[in-house]
């Protein structure tokens, strides 16, 4: 599996296929996906290389994250913003990028992404399964 962006996707998108609350998401924005503009990586699939991801297992748990075909790396708040605008919600993400909005999503973003495995039922301990933790060819 090569992980690495095509011209014929805007953005590509790494997500936690393990994730309820992630998997919830992501499918609603492949329902939306008419045009092909997102590129869905699931960094818990068997087939996902993380040696050829350009991050570690670590950093794309921590957060969202996604990739233009440019090799940009976002992260956060800004890759739903994308995703978003990606399958024709540009008015809504607009006004998610006003200051007191943007302030609100990051600090809310944060305090779930820091607790998501815990929210989730997938860890009780800090030291959450490091399945991943080694990059691995597969």
């Amino acid at each position: 599996m090569q992980c690495t962006t095509s011209k014929d996707h805007a953005i590509e998108v790494f997500y936690d296929g393990g994730c309820p609350l992630c998997l919830r998401e992501i499918s609603m924005l492949q329902r939306w996906d008419k045009r092909s503009k997102i590129r869905f990586t699931d960094i818990d699939a068997p087939t996902f290389k993380v040696d050829e991801a350009g991050k570690t297992y670590e950093e794309l748990m921590a957060k969202m994250h996604a990739r233009l075909p440019d090799g940009t790396w976002l992260e956060g708040v800004e890759v739903f913003r994308r995703l978003y605008e990606a399958v024709g919600f540009k008015r809504l993400t607009a006004l998610s990028r006003l200051p007191l909005v943007t302030q609100v999503l990051d600090l809310g973003y944060s305090i779930f992404a820091r607790n998501r495995l815990r929210l989730t039922g997938r860890c009780s301990t800090q030291t959450c399964s490091a399945k991943h933790s080694t990059p691995t060819s597969l």
